[in-house]
């Protein structure tokens, strides 16, 4: 379903000034918004594919995204989660290289798509542009030497915490202040932690029976925020 509307205006976007889109003048804002398109995406629906190759950059609207990889197991691994102002594919399209992970909304979401017509003269002629993507890459470079040390230094229960705080930095609580913004399911917070779905579930249990967490069926309610990063191991 593709859609237009004042919200989907680069321009006018309430999440322009936290993208990488904050640099652009208003002639380039003019020209990006008059050349992309947007679509809304159902919960699960896949936005791009592992292995294909790009023709131009996505960014959300709104919405929550998850981006995976497959192993050589067939078990996916969450590699990142992305949510409102944020691009995905930049790397695969300035590397002119397939894509090395796939896009999953996590819940009913518009995405924008910027063809690599409009946006890769932009970075060559905008100096600002071009050091916010480099900035998007040195982020992406610190992310994934977290998650190597994570996974290869890190107990379970460590990376299980750790990937709970990871949801709520990237998406927020509820209006309870507790409650952390997303659905999300057993499975997908054991390939978040590069664990099995039968790990995670015993060590989510464990944290709640600790009362640092409380799980309301695909809901987590974070009841004791300093313990959960105690138990992430994330500052000693």
């Amino acid at each position: 379903m593709s859609i237009k509307n004042a919200e989907t205006d680069c321009a006018l976007c309430s999440h322009r000034f936290k993208s990488v889109f904050n640099v652009l003048d208003e002639g380039e804002s003019a020209l990006m918004s008059s050349k992309k398109s947007c679509r809304i995406y159902k919960k699960g629906n896949e936005i791009f594919q592992e292995g294909t190759l790009p023709f131009g950059l996505f960014c959300i609207n709104s919405g929550k995204v998850k981006l995976t990889q497959t192993g050589v197991d067939g078990k996916e691994q969450i590699i990142h989660l992305a949510t409102n102002g944020d691009v995905m594919g930049f790397r695969a399209l300035l590397g002119i290289d397939k894509y090395s992970c796939s896009a999953f909304a996590l819940e009913d979401s518009t995405i924008c798509f910027i063809p690599k017509e409009v946006f890769l003269p932009m970075v060559e002629t905008n100096p600002k542009l071009a050091m916010k993507v480099i900035h998007l890459f040195s982020d992406m470079l610190k992310d994934t030497e977290n998650n190597i040390t994570a996974i290869a230094q890190r107990t379970v229960k460590e990376r299980i915490a750790q990937g709970l705080l990871l949801l709520k930095e990237r998406y927020g609580f509820e209006q309870d202040g507790s409650v952390i913004n997303v659905t999300i399911s057993r499975e997908e917070i054991a390939n978040i932690a590069g664990t099995s779905r039968e790990t995670a579930i015993r060590t989510l249990f464990e944290l709640q029976k600790e009362n640092i967490i409380e799980l309301e069926g695909k809901k987590i309610k974070i009841s004791d925020y300093n313990a959960l990063v105690k138990a992430s191991n994330l500052f000693e």
